[in-house]
């Protein structure tokens, strides 16, 4: 551990300390947070740091300088800030580094020089990550966290001393695109797909299922075997089964009478009503054996349920 001559106690809280260099990496336009801050503690731990456990900005510059206000007779807390450099191992021809790490829901001040060319800075609202390389300086400030003796340090401003660029993540740089004469009014933004959409299938995943307006889903295909249970068994035989029980009634028998150009069928007049019921029972049998043969396990009907037809309010008739 590096030994300072600063410690935390001794800043000044609210007091500021500006340092200058090269942007190497930001996340200034919004908090690392949720399952980002989850990988990021994550990463850090494995890296032997200190997980930073709240939602916060986070920045690293490189040839990093403490623009002290008086040369001569730096402030405390402008020495702290200094003494915290260090030399990145992955690549030390970078100079000093400095990086912060800004807990808080605040996110810092984002100032970038003026179009009027005047000296002066506008804020930036673009919304966009700054591009790596920027010449920028970090505007810090003390603090004391609730319930904590120590000061911290707070990233409240990032001024840009050039003009902006942004972060593109695989997008073509914007300077090529000047240069061929394309050059847009706003820095172009990367559009995220939206998630359902069709260019799901086809990359071997599952179409979602459509929605109708009331968000019921249209009904599934059902298996074949559904369309073939009814077909064994004719209009007219329905009819005949449901006057014969009770043909003392004359109500009953208009009620052949609504079938469309019936097809007669000639039942067998030697067929006692106990011989007709064994028959009916066979052949419901038979169409149930039938419904659980075809692509479903053993004891599933059709219906996705037990296999049992008279279950699901059908039953069928000779």
């Amino acid at each position: 551990m590096a030994n300072y001559s600063i410690s935390a106690n001794q800043l000044t809280e609210g007091s500021s300390v500006f340092i200058r260099g090269k942007l190497a990496f930001a996340r200034l336009t919004s908090l690392i947070e949720g399952a980002a801050l989850a990988a990021s503690d994550q990463r850090k731990v494995q890296n032997g740091m200190s997980p930073v456990g709240k939602p916060h900005t986070t920045a690293t510059i490189t040839e990093a300088e403490v623009q002290f206000a008086d040369p001569a007779n730096p402030t405390v807390e402008e020495q702290f800030v200094s003494e915290r450099r260090y030399t990145s191992k992955k690549n030390p021809a970078s100079g000093a580094n400095y990086s912060i790490d800004s807990k808080g829901t605040n996110l810092p001040i984002i100032a970038i020089p003026s179009e009027k060319g005047d000296g002066t800075y506008d804020q930036d609202t673009s919304g966009q990550e700054l591009a790596q390389g920027l010449d920028v300086t970090l505007v810090l400030r003390v603090y004391k966290p609730k319930n904590f003796a120590n000061r911290g340090l707070s990233l409240d401003q990032v001024i840009v001393h050039e003009t902006p660029r942004y972060y593109n993540a695989g997008g073509v740089a914007s300077g090529e695109l000047a240069a061929r004469g394309i050059v847009f009014n706003a820095p172009p933004r990367a559009v995220q797909a939206q998630p359902g959409s069709g260019s799901a299938v086809g990359n071997g995943e599952e179409p979602v299922a459509t929605e109708v307006e009331d968000g019921l889903s249209f009904p599934a295909p059902q298996p074949a075997v559904a369309a073939s249970v009814a077909a064994p068994v004719p209009a007219q035989a329905h009819a005949q089964v449901l006057t014969e029980p009770v043909a003392a009634t004359p109500q009953a028998a208009p009620a052949v009478a609504p079938v469309a150009a019936p097809v007669p069928v000639v039942q067998p007049q030697q067929e006692t009503p106990e011989q007709k019921l064994a028959r009916l029972e066979r052949e419901n049998a038979e169409l149930k054996n039938a419904g659980s043969a075809v692509g479903a396990p053993a004891g599933q009907g059709p219906w996705g349920g037990s296999g049992d037809a008279q279950q699901a309010g059908i039953t069928y008739q000779g």
